[in-house]
């Protein structure tokens, strides 16, 4: 059977799940271990990340050599340290005569919603990560999607599953550009033809005919801050992360607008999007020699993504815990 197109369709990527799914969380690391050039888009207020000064153009260090997905909110950004651990026996890293220093951008995403909250990603966790990393990429809920839930306005009880998933293209003159993600959003996931609600919040804890989240909200129905009451701490369990590669040589500059550019294909398929709840962040990297425009990066960057987040949801495992797209087909 074909392999689906997938990240690892650009040369020397490699991807890399470590799951708990007794807790339900678990951690996903995009390895490039000969360094890439990075950049960084972030859009949600609630993001948490970790060694995000590299993908600036005024820092010192021009590569990375992993980039990490975790769950675990901010405690989970622990496990960004076996992959430095992993990069740094295999001298992977920025050189300072003694060792090489691994770069490796982190972010996370708020999982307690479903899971045991007292189980985060950890040094072992993200370790294990790099040894399963491989050009095979599993989707769905793994790594750090294994805990994702999408559609959260009435809380994590009338919410969806969400996950993992990854997509790829070509473009011109021998480009090639994929993009993973892990969907955890606030809001809805939208087929990207239809326009219909794939997950998301639904009108009970037993239906599985949705609210729709955008048109509720406009309605009225509002939820409270992130931390103001304990019930309203389930409503910002949200995030969507997502990584975009590509065989293009790219300054940070560059790979910055186009993390800009296809950042807009998530506002096509989740709805509401970037919310006071979201933690939205995009990150792109530049793992070749290929010249390319960098509008029609971004343009292919924004299809990928838009693929893979409707991957993510379609292949899901609620885990007989909170339903899933493939239960509403059964």
């Amino acid at each position: 059977m074909r392999k689906h197109p997938s990240i690892t369709d650009v040369p020397g990527i490699k991807v890399g799940h470590a799951s708990d799914f007794r807790a339900l969380t678990g951690c996903t690391v995009i390895l490039c271990e000969e360094g890439a050039i990075g950049a960084v888009d972030i859009r949600g207020t609630a993001a948490g990340t970790r060694q995000i000064d590299p993908l600036t153009h005024l820092h010192w260090v021009d590569k990375i050599q992993a980039v990490l997905l975790a769950g675990g909110s901010a405690f989970g950004l622990d496990a960004a340290g076996g992959v430095m651990a992993y990069l740094e026996e295999r001298r992977k890293g920025f050189d300072v005569v003694k060792t090489k220093i691994p770069h490796v951008p982190t972010a996370v995403i708020f999982d307690f919603g479903i899971g045991d909250f007292r189980v985060r990603p950890d040094r072992d966790m993200g370790y294990q990560a790099c040894l399963n990393a491989s050009p095979k990429v599993v989707e769905g809920s793994v790594g750090v999607g294994t805990g994702a839930t999408v559609g959260k306005l009435f809380g994590t009880d009338r919410a969806m599953k969400g996950g993992v998933g990854t997509s790829s293209t070509h473009g011109p003159k021998g480009i090639i550009v994929g993009a993973l993600v892990v969907v955890n959003a606030f809001g809805d996931v939208l087929d990207p033809l239809s326009h219909q609600i794939l997950a998301g919040a639904r009108l009970s804890k037993k239906s599985f005919q949705f609210a729709n989240s955008s048109k509720s909200m406009k309605r009225g129905v509002a939820r409270k801050k992130f931390g103001e009451t304990k019930a309203s701490a389930s409503h910002a369990s949200n995030t969507t992360l997502g990584v975009v590669a590509t065989n293009a040589n790219f300054t940070k500059k560059e790979l910055h607008q186009v993390a800009q550019i296809a950042h807009t294909g998530l506002a096509k398929i989740i709805s509401p999007l970037h919310t006071t709840f979201d933690g939205d962040l995009i990150f792109t990297i530049s793992y070749g020699r290929k010249r390319a425009d960098v509008n029609t990066v971004g343009l292919l960057g924004e299809a990928v993504l838009i693929d893979s987040v409707k991957r993510a949801v379609t292949k899901a495992e609620g885990f007989g815990i909170i339903p899933a797209y493939r239960d509403m087909m059964a």
